[in-house]
């Protein structure tokens, strides 16, 4: 579809590109951009959106020309529009103090099904090294993260935390009256952590992750 023809169709439904671009909360001057120069380079967050509210296929926006590569999102989610299956990213560490969708240290992508993400759930994947949480988890596995800060949801599960904006680490979450306590599987050889209330708000220590599922490969 050529761009003067989706120019009309928006403006026909919605009077102006101004309020089509409040209604789908992309910026105007992109979506004037989009009609301006074409969609071919556009990011295709934006491109999904447009197509979202104006019932398209993205081959119907591109006149025609089929879509068959990955797409990528701006959080490093990928997605194939004709899958079931979306790819994630997986870090062979997290940083503390940068937001998960900030990361850099990328290893790999993994997929999970893409229903897991309804209710804009996020997920990501770390490579486990080291054999503090031996014998569940090994040197290698990947474990699926459900990107989650609540610590009430965490209590009794396998999760990644951050703690004074230096370290992060993969542990057990277990809270009680007093404060948290980090607790590792391998206990003949590392020892449990434990933190009161008020370091969990001084230092701070945050949950960036759920563990949802463990993926271990044979070779």
């Amino acid at each position: 579809m050529l761009e003067e023809q989706l120019k009309k169709i928006i403006i026909e439904r919605y009077g102006s590109v101004m309020r089509f671009s409040k209604k789908i909360d992309v910026p105007y001057t992109t979506i004037d951009t989009i009609l301006k120069r074409g969609i071919d380079n556009s990011n295709v967050t934006n491109v999904i959106k447009i197509c979202k509210e104006l019932k398209l296929s993205v081959e119907d926006l591109v006149d025609n020309k089929k879509i068959n590569s990955i797409l990528e999102f701006d959080n490093g989610e990928v997605i194939d529009i004709n899958s079931n299956m979306i790819k994630i990213p997986v870090y062979g560490t997290i940083k503390a103090g940068i937001p998960i969708e900030s990361q850099t240290d990328i290893t790999e992508f993994v997929e999970i099904p893409k229903e897991w993400t309804k209710g804009d759930k996020s997920f990501y994947g770390i490579k486990i090294s080291g054999d503090s949480m031996c014998p569940k988890y090994n040197e290698g596995d990947i474990v699926i993260f459900e990107y989650i800060q609540d610590f009430e949801t965490a209590n009794g599960k396998d999760c990644a935390i951050m703690i004074n904006g230096s370290e992060s680490t993969f542990k057990k979450v277990l809270l009680n009256d007093q404060g948290i306590v980090l607790q590792p599987y391998n206990l003949g050889l590392y020892n449990i952590m434990m933190y009161s209330n008020q370091q969990i708000e001084e230092l701070p220590i945050k949950v960036v992750g759920v563990a949802r599922e463990k993926r271990t490969r044979l070779i």
